[in-house]
């Protein structure tokens, strides 16, 4: 059996897909706060004359995700968290509120790596970094989203 070696993917190369759509959607800068965590009981299992508690899987949590990006004219990412929030006199305004992210990690040469898929992923909050006069960084905002679900797919390396 041999082990094709791979190198490891560099966290500044990915996109971010809405959907299952296949449409890059922005560039971001940062992508973070992927966490998941199986919460579980302790119970002795009936038949066990050892005594011994067993752990039981109870609920599974996912943590918000948030994606960070440089200020440009773009909307839509705006435009979704706008249409889940409350208005002035009703709730949400939107349809279709839960969507698909899908993170692909790229390559060296640009290929399809790792991909997370970020199950019903609802925008809940936006942050604008600070303006400030006497620096000369990128102006960036991130934006937040709750998600109910993960998968992390693999693409098969590309042939050499």
């Amino acid at each position: 059996m041999s082990i094709l070696y791979q190198e490891p993917f560099k966290a500044f190369r990915f996109l971010v897909e809405v959907e299952n759509g296949g449409v890059v959607v922005a560039a971001f800068s940062q992508f973070s706060g992927v966490k998941m965590e199986v919460e579980t009981i302790q119970a002795r299992s009936g038949n066990d004359s050892r005594g011994v508690q067993e752990y039981v899987p109870v609920l599974t949590k996912f943590s918000p995700v948030t994606l960070t990006k440089g200020v440009v004219g773009d909307n839509d990412f705006l435009d979704w968290l706008f249409s889940a929030a409350a208005g002035v006199h009703t709730g949400p305004k939107g349809r279709n509120l839960y969507r698909t992210l899908n993170v692909v990690a790229l390559d060296d040469r640009g290929n399809r790596g790792v991909i997370w898929s970020l199950k019903n992923a609802l925008p809940i909050g936006y942050e604008l970094t600070p303006m400030d006069g006497g620096r000369s960084e990128v102006l960036s905002e991130s934006l937040s989203f709750a998600i109910t679900g993960m998968e992390r797919r693999t693409n098969p390396p590309p042939e050499r």
